[in-house]
C-alpha cells in the first residue's frame, strides 16, 4: 500500500470509528502472523503496559498464530496509532 492509499485507509477508518462507537471504548484487534516468536513478542511489546488483554492461538498445523488484543482506548486516533505500530512488523495481517 502506498502512502496515499494508507492515508485514505486510515482517514476512512477514523471516520467509521468516530461514527460507530462511543469513546472511550474497548477495541478488539485481530492479527495473523506466521508462528515466529520474535514477531509475536514484538506485538506483545507494542501493547505492553497498556492494560490490554492479549490472547494467542496457533493454527492446527502450527504454521500461523492468531493474536487477539482487547484494549480500552480514548479515541479513534489511539486505535490507528496501534495499527500503524503493528503494521511495521513484516508479514502481520490485520483483520
Amino acid at each position: 500500500m502506498d502512502q496515499e492509499e494508507e492515508k485514505d485507509f486510515y482517514d476512512r477508518l477514523r471516520k467509521e470509528l468516530a461514527e460507530s462507537t462511543t469513546w472511550p471504548s474497548d477495541y478488539l484487534y485481530k492479527f495473523i502472523v506466521t508462528t515466529d516468536d520474535d514477531k509475536i513478542q514484538t506485538i506483545n511489546k507494542i501493547f505492553d503496559n497498556s492494560g490490554a488483554v492479549i490472547e494467542s492461538r496457533q493454527s492446527r498445523k502450527g504454521k500461523y498464530t492468531s493474536i487477539s488484543v482487547t484494549i480500552h482506548l480514548p479515541d479513534p486516533e489511539a486505535v490507528i496509532n496501534y495499527y500503524k505500530q503493528v503494521s511495521r512488523i513484516e508479514g502481520v495481517i490485520s483483520l
